[in-house]
């Protein structure tokens, strides 16, 4: 959005602005040159690895960090020059930090209190708080009485209940069990909804940030690599490294064809459906396919479909999905997940055909190396492509010529 539209958004209250904002450690750029613009009443996430810039960001809107050069802006007003308590912000971080001597209710009235606010409306404010929540009935225990997903909301409570334009939320979830954190995702996102506040939420969790957020900025190195909603995150990355940080991938590394309709591995040609824009034919490319779309089965399969024969080596159960691995020779894997209802009837040891649509394949430049929880460019399966000569095994594959088994995360 450009011209006065982009202003008038600018203005509005819980808008938040970042323009050209640069913070240097030394000679480490932590946050390099950003430019960012936060809807108001949006729930926002930064999503990246340690060391991407996002928590720096995070508080640098919170202004606990001061940045070396750029602006922000938070509705509409510039806040570089402001402390944090004189900014319309609230931040909950990943430790609660409650005060263990005050009760529930006295940690969520203290902010009212340093205030000055009145008994009456401090008495009004801290029980709406608490019912937000769903913790007025523990509004007299101490901190060291509740659950850790009962801190958080007491730390979320006190947060709200001073009415912050904005609210950052620095990893508040990553303490919790994986039954509590998924539980918590739905609440806050359901809590965000319900008051319309923006919400800045930091984490390294892509769970996190597909599930809650109306839109995710993917960071590397102090800068944005990729703007947009999950879907568009999750199905159209921008470059090898977002497919890579966000969800899983089966990777595989080679050179584009001539004829810009596939990539030349080691193994074999992969065919996306169409041609290559993102590189050059003969250049280096990165060609991926996501462990959902790898179709297994006894049969092989028809022409049109990048296809590979391996043998099963490991099934788990994931309770909505079952995941397979499938080793194409002995030092070489991939991954395939497949709704439960749908899942093959395969076992362990079990020779079986695998194979994945063209549509299915994404290319990228090969220009540096992918996220950190995927497969490094070494460690990609073997490929057998199209009208693939349907007689070999992975016997065939030149054990000289394999790399190092392959690893997934």
């Amino acid at each position: 959005m450009t011209g006065p539209d982009a202003a008038s958004a600018a203005r509005e209250i819980g808008s938040v602005v970042l323009d050209r904002v640069t913070k240097r450690y030394g000679a480490l750029a932590a946050v390099d040159d950003l430019t960012l613009e936060i809807r108001a009443g949006e729930f926002l996430s930064l999503l990246g690895p340690s060391g991407c810039g996002k928590t720096t960001t995070l508080r640098m809107i919170g202004g606990f960090e001061h940045p070396d050069a750029g602006d922000i802006r938070i509705s509409g007003q510039s806040v570089v020059a402001l402390p944090p308590y004189k900014r319309h912000v609230n931040t909950v971080f990943q430790a609660y930090a409650l005060f263990p001597h005050m009760s529930v209710a006295e940690n969520v009235a203290y902010g009212l209190q340093q205030r000055r606010t009145s008994k009456a409306d401090i008495r009004d404010r801290v029980s709406a708080a608490l019912d937000m929540v769903r913790m007025r009935t523990f509004s007299e225990r101490k901190p060291t009485q509740l659950s850790g997903g009962q801190q958080q909301r007491v730390a979320l409570a006190r947060a709200l209940v001073n009415r912050p334009s904005v609210l950052l939320l620095d990893e508040p979830l990553a303490a919790l069990d994986r039954k509590l954190r998924e539980e918590m995702q739905l609440e806050l996102k359901l809590l965000q909804a319900n008051l319309g506040i923006t919400f800045v939420f930091v984490t390294h969790d892509q769970g996190e940030a597909l599930s809650m957020s109306d839109r995710i900025a993917v960071m590397r190195e102090g800068r944005i690599e990729q703007l947009g909603d999950s879907s568009t995150i999750y199905s159209a990355p921008v470059s090898a490294y977002v497919a890579g940080f966000v969800g899983q991938q089966n990777i595989f590394d080679g050179t584009v064809a001539a004829d810009l309709r596939g990539v030349h591995t080691r193994y074999g040609m992969l065919r996306p459906a169409d041609p290559i824009t993102r590189v050059s034919s003969g250049a280096a490319a990165r060609a991926m396919v996501r462990p959902e779309f790898v179709q297994i089965g006894i049969d092989q399969p028809d022409t049109d479909a990048n296809a590979a024969r391996g043998r099963v080596i490991g099934v788990s159960h994931l309770g909505e999905t079952h995941q397979f691995l499938i080793e194409l020779s002995p030092e070489l894997s991939l991954i395939s997940r497949r709704p439960t209802p749908e899942a093959p009837d395969v076992s362990t040891g079990q020779s079986v055909w695998c194979s994945w649509r063209p549509e299915s394949v994404q290319v990228f430049p090969a220009d540096g190396p992918a996220a950190q929880n995927v497969a490094s460019a070494e460690t990609v399966p073997a490929v057998i492509a199209g009208k693939a000569d349907h007689d070999a095994t992975t016997a065939d594959i030149p054990a000289t010529e394999t790399p190092a088994a392959a690893t997934h995360s």
